[in-house]
């Protein structure tokens, strides 16, 4: 096995034009993975360099083995030389390490029975860091189970966006409804003329003589007088044109004005002014107040 991609430099150290590197994928030990290990000699062209055995320099490994490359030449002459190891870890070791061990050399020509030109250095220790330190057994769960719950996509959401808009929509609807009814049940209880004078107050609110609505505000004055005739004297006012109210109902001439004076504007295409939107607001109202004391006389 040839490894090509190794993250850590161990050791590294150039001496008498050897150049010797110790490289491996961690600096940590795993109990559970070997430790994979690249030793790279490289020596020049006069000189021959003997690659270290690492066998019985290894502690808290229970297996070293190697795996020799071919040497190869550089266009300088020099010679490289490349052994990967695997170094199998024991499971509860104190230190892992490799102890010092010895790199030789000697030059490629030398004299028989001389040790002229040889020479060798001591490379190492190396260590290893150990694995993080376990946490205690208590007896309790060791591994809190989560819901595995599918990646959450942009569909999904605008799904709940809807859900919880229409929820919202929903919601807000039956509280309108709901003081809606309170509010037209309150108003039921109440006599025509508190009716009258609410419904009134209610137009006002509105303003539409100040938006140039002049024919709708009054469409609904002349309704909020109609609908007051209708709940106290029984008269389907409501549903009459003027003249067929006129001609049932005997309306007093300050009523009959009025409703005269609406119709100009609502039929005859009369243009209308602040002015006689104001007047015809006071005409409503004193004809109520009008109506209301004669009653209660």
């Amino acid at each position: 096995m040839i490894l090509s991609l190794l993250a850590a430099v161990l050791f590294e150290t150039s001496q008498g034009g050897i150049d010797f590197k110790v490289e491996s994928e961690t600096r940590v030990v795993d109990p559970g993975r070997s430790v994979f290990l690249r030793m790279e000699l490289k020596s020049p062209s006069d000189r021959s360099a003997t690659m270290p055995d690492l066998r019985d320099r290894a502690v808290g490994f229970s297996l070293v083995e190697d795996f020799a490359e071919e040497p190869r030449r550089e266009k300088d002459g020099a010679t490289v030389q490349v052994t990967n190891w695997r170094l199998v870890p024991e499971p509860c070791a104190e230190v892992y390490k490799l102890r010092p061990f010895v790199v030789k050399a000697s030059p490629k020509i030398y004299r028989a029975r001389t040790d002229e030109g040889r020479f060798s250095f001591i490379a190492g220790p190396i260590y290893f860091e150990n694995p993080a330190v376990r946490e205690p057994v208590t007896g309790a769960m060791e591994v809190d189970p989560q819901k595995d719950l599918p990646p959450l996509s942009w569909k999904l959401v605008g799904w709940i966006a809807l859900v919880l808009v229409t929820a919202a929509i929903l919601f807000t609807g039956i509280i309108l409804g709901l003081k809606y009814l309170v509010r037209r049940m309150k108003e039921h209880r109440m006599s025509p003329i508190e009716r009258a004078w609410v419904e009134l107050d209610r137009l006002l609110k509105k303003g539409l003589p100040g938006r140039g609505r002049y024919k709708d505000f009054y469409v609904e004055l002349t309704m909020v007088v109609r609908r007051y005739i209708q709940r106290k004297y029984g008269i389907m006012a409501p549903h009459m044109t003027t003249e067929e109210f006129l001609r049932s109902a005997k309306p007093s001439d300050e009523l009959r004005r009025f409703l005269e004076s609406a119709d100009l504007v609502k039929f005859a295409g009369v243009e209308a002014t602040p002015e006689m939107a104001d007047d015809a607001t006071e005409s409503a109202r004193g004809y109520l107040r009008s109506d209301s004391t004669e009653v209660k006389a």
